[in-house]
């Protein structure tokens, strides 16, 4: 597992959820290769739809995707998580 394909994956993980959903920020906060399989986990901002539907002033709430890509690198699945273990270890 060499470097740049770390970095490609990092890229097209950044891309791919930017492109499909209303974000602002995506941080990629973990990257693990599971047999053939890119499993990651990205940090991402983006509005309160909660708050958007009151037309209230937008807030910018932190959630995380799950994203898993084969070895070629295309998306084979997506999914919000309720939550990130470890998410907060680093502050």
């Amino acid at each position: 597992m060499t470097m740049s394909k770390i970095m490609d994956v990092k890229k097209n993980v950044v891309m791919f959820l930017k492109e499909n959903i209303n974000c602002y920020d995506v941080t990629v906060v973990k990257i693990e290769k599971v047999n053939e399989i890119w499993n990651t986990i990205a940090e991402v901002y983006e509005d309160d739809s909660f708050l958007k539907a009151m037309n209230m002033p937008p807030k910018q709430v932190r959630l995380f995707y799950s994203v898993k890509m084969d070895d070629t690198l295309e998306v084979t699945s997506f999914e919000r998580l309720n939550s990130f273990e470890g998410a907060d270890a680093a502050e």
